[in-house]
C-alpha cells in the first residue's frame, strides 16, 4: 500500500534533521541550537512525512497568547512542487491561531508571504567576515558573564525588547556556557545590554546583541568576538538601526545576506535602536 503524506508534531531528536536541512539551504544555524530551540515551544515544530520518511518541516514558536514566530519552513528539494509545503504552512497557521505571526523572509519568497497576508516591517542584513579586533571604543563598560543570579534580570530586560516572553528559551540559550558564551552589562533592574555568541556550521554567530547604547553594544561585541578565535563571525542586523550597521562595519564585517522581517497581524512596536543583532532568523 502506498504511504500517504501527513504532517505531525516533531518527536524529540527530529529537530536536528530540520537544522541540517537549514544548513543545506545556506542558513547556517548553530550546531547546538536544537535543545534551546526545543525548549522555546516543544509543540511548535512540525514535520511532513510520507510514511516515516521526513520530507519537509516548519516551526511556529508561540511566545505567550499574542505572538508567534514562524521559521524552518523547508521542503526537501526532492519533494518540492507536490503541495507538501502548503500543507505544512496550513498546519503552522492553524497552530498559531489569532496571534500576530512574525517571520524572516528571504528575498525570493517575500512576494509569496505578502500574498499570504504578511507585511514587511524592516530589512535585516547579515554582516559577516573575520572581525578586526582593534580597540573600538567600548572602554569603561564592565562586561561580565551571564550567571544564574543575573538570569532573572536578563529575562525582564529581554521582555522590554523582544515582542514576547521567552523565559524557557533564554534560560536554555544563556544557561549553557559549554555551548554558547553569553555576556551582560549591569544586573538586576540596571541591565544595559547582553549578547550571545555561538558556534555555527560556518564560523560563529552573535545573537542576540541587545544594548541601550552603541557604547554598550561595542563593549559586548568586543568581549564576545575573541570566542571565534579568528574565524568568521556573523550578525543579523536590522537595517533601520544605523548605529548597528556602523558597529558591524567598524569591526570590518560586510553584508553577505538579506531577509525581511514580516508580520501577519499588528506589527509589534520593537525598540530597534536597542537591537544590534537579532537572536536568530529561525525563532525571531
Amino acid at each position: 500500500m502506498k504511504s500517504t503524506f501527513a504532517v505531525r508534531t516533531m518527536r524529540a531528536g527530529e529537530l536536528e534533521l530540520a537544522l541540517e536541512w537549514a544548513r543545506q539551504e545556506g542558513w547556517n544555524p548553530g550546531i547546538d541550537d536544537a535543545p534551546a530551540f526545543w525548549e522555546a515551544d516543544p509543540s511548535g515544530f512540525f514535520v511532513g512525512v510520507i510514511g516515516e520518511v521526513p520530507v519537509g518541516c516548519i516551526s511556529v514558536v508561540r511566545y505567550g497568547e499574542s505572538f508567534a514566530f514562524l521559521g524552518l519552513y523547508i521542503v526537501h528539494p526532492e519533494f518540492r512542487g507536490k503541495g507538501y509545503g502548503k500543507a505544512l504552512w496550513n498546519k503552522a497557521m492553524a497552530f498559531a491561531g489569532n496571534r500576530t505571526i512574525g517571520l524572516d523572509g528571504v528575498v525570493a519568497q517575500q512576494e509569496n508571504y505578502r500574498r499570504r497576508g504578511f507585511e514587511m516591517a524592516y530589512r535585516t542584513v547579515r554582516y559577516g567576515g573575520i572581525p578586526e579586533m582593534s580597540e573600538k571604543g567600548g572602554g569603561g563598560v564592565d562586561v561580565g558573564p551571564v550567571t544564574q543570579t543575573k538570569l532573572e534580570g536578563l529575562l525582564r530586560y529581554d521582555a522590554g525588547i523582544f515582542p514576547g516572553l521567552r523565559y524557557s528559551f533564554l534560560t536554555a540559550w544563556c544557561g549553557a556556557p559549554e555551548k554558547r558564551k553569553s555576556v551582560i552589562v549591569g544586573g538586576g533592574s540596571k541591565i544595559r545590554g547582553y549578547g550571545t555568541i555561538r558556534r555555527c556550521f560556518d564560523g560563529y554567530k552573535v545573537g542576540p546583541l541587545f544594548a541601550n547604547s552603541p557604547k554598550v553594544a561595542t563593549a559586548l561585541l568586543a568581549k564576545l568576538l575573541p570566542e571565534a578565535k579568528g574565524r568568521s563571525v556573523y550578525l543579523d542586523v536590522p537595517a533601520d538601526n544605523t548605529d548597528a550597521i556602523r558597529l558591524a562595519e567598524a569591526f570590518g564585517l560586510l553584508p553577505v545576506f538579506e531577509t525581511a522581517r514580516m508580520y501577519r497581524g499588528e506589527a509589534p512596536q520593537m525598540p530597534l535602536h536597542r537591537v544590534f543583532a537579532v537572536t536568530t532568523l529561525e525563532l525571531g
